[in-house]
């Protein structure tokens, strides 16, 4: 299994095709104005790090696509967009490569 550098942690996926796993980022504690929100109330982040990435599309004549993100990028994803899930004890969200916006330079 190949194995992604995540925030924090080592995990150990392997996305397929042009699949693209994806840690979001911390939603907001507290609004402008000081005052804390509780969970229920807390919008999904549409920014996340890329975590693992899959080794690429393949077109129609067998080629195969480099994809264009790397672990480690900063990305901004469709805030509904892609599945959840938890893996490892870690939030992630997989979607595909074409469904990222755009990376974002730090």
């Amino acid at each position: 299994m190949a194995t992604a550098t995540a925030t924090k942690k080592t995990i150990k996926l392997r996305p397929l095709s042009d699949r693209v796993v994806i840690e979001r980022d911390e939603a907001e504690e507290k609004t402008a104005g000081g005052i804390v929100l509780p969970d229920t109330a807390k919008e999904k982040v549409n920014r996340g790090r890329v975590v693992a990435v899959g080794p690429g599309k393949l077109t129609d004549d067998g080629k195969r696509v480099e994809p264009s993100v790397k672990p480690g990028d900063h990305v901004l994803i469709n805030k509904y967009g892609g599945d959840e899930f938890e893996f490892d004890g870690g939030k992630y969200v997989i979607v595909r490569e074409s469904d990222i916006l755009a990376v974002i330079d730090e």
